[in-house]
């Protein structure tokens, strides 16, 4: 593995940071906390018009065909300013579902159009129970003709609201065996989609009811729960870095605010103890860094032991992101949590991010169980 950036991935990081600062202000981020939605119109046009969508897709549909350390360079930087939208889930969750389990004809059909910007999509996986593996997925799909029907429900979809197209995980079988995936318009009869409020308005997520769907046979994706594990695990990783840039911010707000606050004549930063939070939190930031960048070249390059990579740096860098976010309260005191600061909404960024894809105690169950079967 060479640890070191690449010239294109230091231009598209400098790039995105540019393009950020100019497209996505704090107040923009504000102005999206109250939107079922989210997604304001220009930021996504930029993001499109940058070729961001398409980043990690073939070049024959549209894509810039590159790699998953691209997409977490871009993450980190979207995670900095809290980038609101659907690039998340239309770039990491619905289109590389159709990446990885469609076939050749189902990627020319839908990827074309996530890599431009016409169309929105995201996975539906999660339902009662806040599992991450295949026991989780309970929606039967029953056959019907010559397709299938879906009827019941999907909960937290990530931006399910702005979506035009869902991959949804159910069950033609048993185990692992038995899961498929249906690629369904949003817009179809018998859709219904309903908004969830949570701590983290500047993520959208939302209820999916499924009422007698009709699927044709070309709505369901040539991979199963194999593709789909996949995923899963790129995302846990795209996560991470949207975690670390976040993270990253925080500690800048920290040391900014420790530099001119005084207490006692002085600056708080030349408090021992405010100096040895601010170390701790940089520890903790670079320890997640290096086991993000790690996962991501071993997907990328099929590694193994990829998904055990995935996991713990999902595991690491969960915890380190909600107590960098804590210790940025703690730091800036009282003043922290107030509505005119805008570090409560990465400590509110901290705490929905720490449960997707599974927590810290989900993602080491994962580690543990590989080393005792090795």
């Amino acid at each position: 593995m060479d640890a070191r950036f690449t010239e294109e991935q230091v231009l598209l990081r400098g790039s995105a940071r540019e393009l950020l600062a100019r497209e996505c202000p704090m107040s923009l981020v504000r102005a999206q906390l109250g939107e079922p939605c989210g997604a304001a119109a220009g930021l996504w046009n930029r993001i499109a018009e940058a070729g961001w969508l398409g980043l990690g897709f073939r070049e024959d549909v549209g894509g810039a065909g590159l790699g998953l350390i691209e997409q977490v360079v871009l993450l980190e930087e979207m995670g900095r300013v809290l980038a609101p939208g659907p690039y998340f889930a239309t770039a990491l969750l619905g289109g590389a579902a159709i990446d990885l389990a469609g076939n050749a004809a189902q990627r020319r059909r839908w990827l074309p159009g996530i890599a431009s910007g016409e169309t929105r999509a995201t996975i539906a996986f999660l339902e009662d129970v806040e599992r991450w593996d295949a026991a989780a997925i309970r929606l039967a799909a029953e056959r019907s003709g010559d397709g299938f029907r879906l009827h019941g429900a999907k909960r937290f979809v990530l931006e399910a609201s702005s979506a035009d197209l869902i991959v949804v995980a159910a069950c033609i079988g048993e185990g692992e065996a038995g899961v498929a995936l249906f690629a369904l318009d949003a817009h179809a009869p018998g859709v219904s989609i309903e908004p969830v409020a949570l701590l983290d308005g500047t993520r959208k997520l939302a209820t999916l009811r499924l009422t007698s769907v009709q699927l044709s046979r070309d709505d369901v994706l040539a991979g199963g729960w194999p593709a789909l594990a996949r995923v899963l695990d790129r995302a846990k990783v795209a996560l991470c870095a949207e975690m670390i840039g976040a993270a990253e911010r925080v500690l800048e707000l920290s040391v900014g605010y420790a530099k001119t606050r005084e207490q006692f004549g002085q600056p708080i930063g030349s408090f021992q103890a405010i100096q040895h939070k601010c170390a701790d939190m940089l520890v903790a930031l670079e320890g997640a860094r290096s086991a993000t960048y790690a996962a991501a070249w071993a997907l990328q390059e099929d590694e193994p032991d990829a998904p055990v990579a995935a996991a713990m740096a999902k595991a690491f860098t969960s915890d380190a992101f909600a107590k960098i976010a804590g210790d940025g309260i703690q730091i800036h005191g009282g003043l922290g949590f107030t509505w005119e600061q805008d570090l409560h909404l990465y400590y509110k960024r901290a705490k929905v991010s720490e449960r997707l894809f599974g927590d810290g105690a989900w993602n080491r169950e994962i580690v543990a169980k590989a080393l005792v079967d090795a």
